[in-house]
């Protein structure tokens, strides 16, 4: 099932328990001895953990989504388990709607890594079928376009290859180890788009998609 899928899945399967949460709800003599709504602790706490897990694996913990549910969080004076609740459930409700929306940077990330291993599946049936050229040229260009993802990621101009390649590296997102790595696999669908087959070899294209499906997986996903 494709990441975006199984995210969605996951949304829906605590919407559920989100339901099961708000219907364990009954009264109980609260602070002062005023009746309020109490909700089952249990299957309370263990809603709360998942919903914040998704939040920060969808949104990240630097999120104003993922800021608000630990705010909300937070007892406040009279508070109840249900009023609670209610809080973190409006915040969850926020955030499925936004990644329902496609309003989510991460989720862009997520749909656009799963564009990108159709590709590379694309280019690896080519090269299966002996045909090392497009193979290469379908790598490259998945390559180039993750490498422009994560400068608008990071808020870098775009530009020739080489360029955002540095870029990336003076921005921290990632060593000189991986930029010679770049510039190398460049060289090789550089060659591919010029027709010189006769500068690289079928494991060369092989490595080739292998590190750029490690790249994605370490960067996009």
């Amino acid at each position: 099932m494709p990441a975006s899928k199984l995210v969605q899945k996951r949304f829906d399967e605590l919407t559920e328990a989100a339901k099961k949460v708000n219907e364990s709800a009954h009264s109980e003599p609260g602070i002062y001895g005023k009746v309020d709504l109490y909700v089952d602790q249990q299957i309370f706490l263990k809603w709360t953990v998942q919903v914040k897990d998704l939040i920060s694996r969808t949104c990240g913990t630097d999120s104003v989504h993922y800021q608000e549910f630990i705010e909300a969080e937070k007892p406040q004076m009279m508070d109840s388990s249900h009023k609670i609740f209610r809080r973190l459930n409006s915040v969850f409700d926020a955030v499925k709607e936004d990644f329902e929306a496609g309003y989510l940077i991460s989720t862009r990330n997520l749909i656009q890594a799963e564009v990108f291993d159709t590709e590379l599946e694309q280019a690896q049936e080519f090269l299966r079928l002996n045909y090392k050229v497009p193979a290469a040229v379908i790598a490259g260009v998945v390559l180039e376009t993750t490498i422009r993802e994560l400068c608008t990621k990071n808020s870098i101009a775009h530009g020739k290859l080489d360029t955002m390649n540095a870029d990336l590296v003076k921005a921290g997102v990632y060593n000189g180890i991986v930029q010679k790595r770049i510039t190398h696999l460049a060289a090789v669908r550089n060659s591919a788009a010029h027709g010189n087959d006769v500068e690289f070899k079928t494991y060369d294209v092989k490595a080739m998609i292998d590190e750029v499906e490690q790249f994605i997986a370490a960067h996009l996903s």
